[in-house]
């Protein structure tokens, strides 16, 4: 295993060296400790439904840390990233979060989930902690308190592109049914901009039909949609559950469009819906088209690693987010070294200095509102493209 790749341990810790920093919470006295490098922990969700989402992070982490590491580290120490499995659901987020803040950690990637962050987030607050997001997009997340801020545009940015392209494709829309999981604080937060979307555009939903996250047999629902004769179905749900509504809908009739959000933008959609992902909506925060040297790097590292494969936005995102606080780093600890000095005051510098930043991403030129809130200029919108067979496809870029 090449130096800066993470692993996994009998714990379910997955680590690139294991922390061995002590688990005591008295931070204001405890040093930081770069005996084995520059601490930072990422929790994300690589058990349980959500895991879709986490195991595309973790392959950002682990290309982000080797190109920090390949870089110099942190001025000569190398950055050292502690991965750890909250699993789906929001005890698993709390309980993840507070063992990496006991260990030491000087900031946090994640949690996969906003459900999760909104359980998970106010623990680093209280303990002063960085927290970068890297794909929270419910609203209110950097409201949670000064430590939190991410790299994941907000739903309210990003949502409302899908439904203009949907018009531009077809211009003769005008009945719209809704479906998002009721459970799921991503879910509900995304489809009241949707809809808001939907009525400023002259396209007020004939029906809104509520769904749960482990939900498999979504016939009643689709049922009573299709009654109301639609023209386009906008989706605000996660990869599993959306990808076997999509399959569920065309199975049962239905040949129009399909807008999805951000829950579904990932490539683990598509042996879910399989041939019928074709055509599917979702407006991006990343493209691999874009045309950056940092995007190019990115792109380059991503394709040796994974068989020439495309990278997607939550791989970039993720990758984003420990740039950003791998950067911070090396600015904060030129003007003060990092070596012993005292912890909880070095987590509040931090955080300052990953506010203060601008950074070129894979994602863009981004930076932060005073708020923590990402600043970026540049998105997207694609439609699945299902290869023949209908086992993969590629998210392609509409111009």
């Amino acid at each position: 295993m090449s130096p800066g790749r993470l692993q996994r341990v009998g714990t379910g810790l997955l680590t690139l060296t294991l922390l061995l920093a002590g688990c005591g919470t008295d931070d204001a006295n405890q040093p930081v400790d770069v005996a084995g490098g520059v601490p930072v922990g990422a929790v994300l969700a690589l058990t349980g439904n959500a895991n879709v989402y986490g195991q595309d992070q973790k392959i950002g982490l682990e290309l982000a840390l080797q190109h920090r590491n390949g870089a110099g580290g942190i001025n000569g120490r190398p950055l050292k990233l502690a991965l750890e499995d909250s699993g789906s659901d929001e005890p698993g987020a709390n309980a993840a979060f507070t063992l990496q803040i006991n260990r030491g950690v000087l900031a946090l990637v994640g949690p996969t989930l906003s459900q999760q962050a909104f359980s998970a987030d106010p623990i680093a607050q209280r303990r002063g902690v960085p927290v970068v997001a890297p794909s929270n997009t419910a609203t209110g997340i950097p409201e949670i308190g000064f430590f939190i801020s991410r790299v994941s545009a907000q739903s309210s940015v990003i949502a409302p592109l899908a439904i203009e392209r949907a018009l531009k494709i077809q211009p003769g829309l005008k009945r719209a049914a809704v479906f998002y999981a009721q459970d799921d604080a991503y879910s509900t937060a995304e489809t009241a901009i949707f809809q808001k979307a939907l009525k400023e555009k002259g396209l007020d939903p004939v029906t809104v039909q509520r769904t749960q996250l482990n939900d498999q047999d979504f016939q009643n629902q689709i049922s009573a949609a299709l009654r109301e004769k639609p023209d386009l179905i906008v989706l605000s749900l996660q990869a599993v559950d959306g990808g076997n509504l999509i399959r569920q809908l065309r199975e049962l009739g239905y040949r129009g469009l399909i807008v999805a959000g951000n829950g579904m933008n990932t490539p683990n959609i598509y042996p879910i819906c399989q041939t019928y992902c074709d055509g599917l909506l979702i407006a991006q925060a990343y493209s691999p088209e874009l045309d950056t040297p940092a995007n190019a790097a990115f792109l380059k590292a991503f394709k040796a690693a994974n068989g020439g494969a495309i990278p997607p936005q939550l791989t970039a995102q993720a990758y984003a987010a420990l740039q950003v606080i791998g950067e911070a780093l090396v600015r904060l600890d030129k003007r003060q070294p990092l070596a012993g000095a005292p912890l909880a005051a070095t987590r509040k510098q931090l955080m300052q200095e990953i506010l203060a930043g601008t950074y070129a991403t894979p994602l863009g030129e981004i930076r932060f509102t005073p708020e923590g809130e990402v600043i970026q200029s540049q998105f997207f919108v694609a439609q699945v493209r299902m290869d023949p067979g209908g086992r993969n496809g590629r998210f392609a870029l509409l111009k």
